[in-house]
């Protein structure tokens, strides 16, 4: 599989793409102090294994004390390039060889691949980031993926080359496969034909000689590198890569296929419109419906006239490069409601949406939030006692998106929106406005979120476990109580 290190990404470079040597060279001492700040704020809040206890910022492991700055260790902090980590008396500067030292020599290569990926991102030519253009431009904009998990850039089982060839940070336009596929191996909604990516051809179909290819789509991958926009903008296809992105490998199961309808038209709140999942199919592979051959097709919501839709992720990168806002603090409280109140009164219906900062978008309207906009469904949670309390049926769900329990309906919606998508918001107005982030949790305080500290996904806990996919909680003082 590959997993190109720095080293091995600089070699192809060199050889394929030398316009880019001088600036990824550049780029490296960022991007291992950006991935080893990621990493060094795991070990200090996170259950992850071999941590034995913590004493300020000191971090007892089974291999020898864990020391580093406090202050990179803050969730979404902006870590200087040098930062540097010891263990005992001995100082890294390298992400990968850290992890190897404490035993984790399978993340190691995540890490090394997620530091070439990194500084590649970094070392690609780019606009500024603005809060205008197309939806694609916007997302294409954000260069250093996941704000937390040090596997930000990871692309296990691509070159440096299919990166450049398929990475939203590197514009590309890449061209789907339609396929056609006989009736009797379809499983899902509209006609026999599936989109597939491009790698996913190179890699999976020839072992399918009955699957015909018969045509092709341009589309732009948009931040998540296998959902892509083909020209026009009504639609977004969400195909399947067998490629480990961050935490998981990015396949399209059959459950998505068949909750996203039911979703789409059970998720409803004043103040919020949803990504309509509308059609989505898979092959069925010795009688079942296969995750790697299956795509999903969302309808995109109208806007009108001067309104842009930014993804919350896109946002903050625009906000830390300095984009001018006339009154950021009355910006952020306005976003700060646009994103709560729909999200609050959702769950109170007992509907927990997993709203990051990569499948949440801030309507704008003349430059100023006014609604919400949510899509990809996939961490969703929802509770079939509390809709029957509310005389509402709810439908038939597949895989794991029932629960009744209270306390994981609140953990996935305020580790995804209040530890994550706001706070990486608070971060960013603070750095860029210098607007004191006890005022900006101020604006945002509501009374449902003031009781306890705030849960937040363990990323690095969840990619060292058994089962990556299973979900793992930290917690961070609440600022607003």
């Amino acid at each position: 599989m590959h997993a190109p290190d720095p080293a091995a990404t600089l070699a192809a470079l060199h050889r394929d793409r030398p316009d880019l040597v001088t600036g990824y060279q550049r780029a490296l001492p960022g991007a291992r102090a950006a991935v080893l700040g990621r990493l060094w704020g795991a070990y200090t809040r996170e259950p992850i294994p071999g941590v034995l206890r913590r004493d300020g910022s000191t971090v007892h492991t089974g291999k020898g004390a864990l020391t580093g700055p406090a202050d990179a260790a803050e969730a979404y902090a902006a870590v200087p390039d040098g930062l540097t980590l010891h263990l005992d008396d001995v100082a890294y500067t390298e992400p990968g060889a850290l992890a190897r030292a404490l035993g984790h020599d399978g993340l190691a290569v995540e890490l090394d691949n997620s530091v070439a990926n990194l500084a590649l991102a970094r070392a690609a030519p780019r606009p500024k980031p603005t809060l205008t253009g197309t939806l694609a431009q916007l997302e294409q904009a954000v260069v250093d993926g996941h704000p937390l998990h040090p596997c930000c850039r990871t692309r296990l089982g691509m070159s440096t080359l299919d990166v450049l060839r398929y990475a939203p940070e590197h514009h590309p336009i890449v061209r789907l496969h339609v396929v056609r596929v006989p009736p009797a191996r379809w499983y899902g909604d509209g006609p026999p034909l599936l989109l597939v990516h491009p790698w996913q051809r190179d890699h999976l179909l020839d072992s399918y000689p009955w699957l015909v290819p018969v045509g092709r789509v341009a589309a732009r991958p948009l931040m998540s590198l296998r959902t892509m926009a083909p020209a026009g903008g009504t639609h977004h296809l969400k195909t399947a890569v067998d490629v480990r992105m961050t935490s998981a490998v990015r396949t399209v199961s059959p459950a998505a296929i068949r909750n996203g309808p039911a979703l789409s038209a059970l998720v409803a709140a004043p103040g919020l419109d949803v990504f309509v999942e509308d059609r989505g199919g898979a092959v069925l592979v010795d009688g079942e419906p296969s995750r790697h051959l299956a795509y999903l097709r969302r309808r995109v919501p109208h806007l009108a006239p001067g309104e842009v839709a930014v993804p919350l992720a896109s946002l903050a990168e625009a906000v830390r490069a300095g984009h001018p806002l006339p009154d950021p603090l009355g910006f952020f409280t306005a976003l700060a409601g646009v994103l709560l109140d729909p999200l609050l009164h959702l769950l109170r219906r007992g509907i927990a949406l997993e709203a990051h900062g990569q499948n949440t978008l801030v309507v704008l309207d003349d430059g100023h939030p006014t609604r919400l906009l949510y899509r990809d469904f996939g961490g969703v949670r929802i509770s079939p006692a509390t809709l029957r309390a509310q005389g509402v049926e709810p439908p038939p769900l597949h895989g794991h998106v029932a629960t009744d329990d209270p306390g994981e309906l609140r953990a996935k919606l305020l580790a995804a929106a209040v530890s994550g998508a706001l706070a990486e918001q608070v971060a960013a107005f603070s750095q860029a406005y210098g607007i004191a982030p006890a005022l900006l949790w101020t604006r945002a305080a509501r009374p449902e979120l003031r009781d306890g500290p705030l849960p937040i996904k363990a990323t690095t806990a969840m990619r060292l476990a058994t089962d990556p996919l299973d979900d793992v909680w930290a917690s961070l003082p609440n600022p607003m109580g």
